[in-house]
């Protein structure tokens, strides 16, 4: 209903128009960049800071890190693919060893 009113649509284009010069200026402002660069810069190393913080907490109460885990569910994949491999040898084997009928 709203979609195909004319006003509507006028003031819609109007209202992007408008966002776009603004980004537009936003943008070619140097003081602008440079704020939001820095801003950028500062929450990058903040959370640096919260994850480094974050590690030694989880260190100092025993408790595993994302990573901790992501590496233990490594070495659980590397085991159950050695134990797949070394039960297919077995059967093998075994099949080798029984006689045929």
């Amino acid at each position: 209903m709203l979609k195909n009113n004319p006003v509507m649509k006028k003031l819609v284009e109007t209202g992007e128009e408008r966002i776009g010069k603004l980004a537009q200026q936003l943008l070619s402002n140097e003081k602008f960049v440079a704020a939001v660069q820095t801003l950028v810069a500062r929450s990058l190393a903040a959370k640096g800071t919260l994850d480094s913080a974050l590690r030694t907490a989880l260190s100092a109460a025993n408790l595993p890190s994302t990573a901790d885990l992501e590496q233990l569910r490594s070495k659980v994949d590397d085991l159950e693919r050695l134990l797949s491999s070394v039960e297919g040898k077995v059967d093998t084997l075994l099949a080798a060893k029984s006689p045929k009928k």
